[in-house]
């Protein structure tokens, strides 16, 4: 759910600000970085909608942040990354029919479209959490699911929930996560690998 407020304080050489949400409560801390056009200066009284998040320190903090009038769904359409998306389906097609025709064990693709769901799961209700301001799931769990090989749920989820696709740095991990867990899985398929595979026979 996004919130609504007025920017009542900006300091322009730092980049940040508080906003007073319509009907009342504690001012929200608002980073340049939140706002999806950059290119505006923020001024007081702007009246702005956003959607309500937390910093590393677990505070209370805006995000998604737009100018009252800006149009919400076509700039988040034109984000989403279908690389991502096709990447995951891709995936997850070539590891099905490898398992057809026997080169992988279907426990093993079993394995990847569980992790993919829980994970895509806990994309979810860690969106809702943001949205009501409860406490987080650990960033660090999702990367964990993701390694072990739940990351295409997260690649999808990434785009379709539009939840953690603009965190630069998390989706650094991310990628990395992918990488690792892709590496593993030739490993395991190789032949050096190939007394651990029987485990998933």
């Amino acid at each position: 759910m996004r919130m609504k407020g007025k920017l009542v304080k900006w300091d322009t050489e730092k980049a940040f600000g508080f906003i007073a949400p319509n009907g009342g409560g504690n001012h929200i801390f608002i980073h340049k970085t939140a706002f999806s056009n950059r290119k505006r200066t923020p001024q007081l009284d702007d009246v702005i909608t956003f959607t309500l998040s937390k910093d590393k320190q677990g505070r209370n903090c805006a995000a998604d942040a737009m100018y009252s009038g800006e149009k919400i769904q076509v700039k988040q359409a034109k984000s989403v990354s279908k690389f991502s998306i096709y990447l995951s389906l891709l995936f997850v097609s070539a590891m099905t029919i490898a398992s057809i025709l026997g080169n992988v064990p279907f426990k093993l693709l079993y394995v990847y479209v569980g992790l993919s769901l829980i994970t895509f799961t806990m994309y979810s209700f860690d969106k809702s959490k943001a949205q009501r301001g409860d406490w987080r799931t650990p960033e660090s769990t999702l990367h964990f699911l993701s390694i072990l090989g739940g990351w295409p749920g997260a690649a999808i989820a990434q785009q379709i929930l539009r939840h953690k696709s603009k965190k630069k740095e998390f989706r650094f991990i991310f990628w990395i996560t992918v990488i690792l867990n892709v590496t593993a899985l030739a490993w395991l398929l190789s032949s050096h690998g190939v007394h651990f595979i029987e485990i998933f026979r």
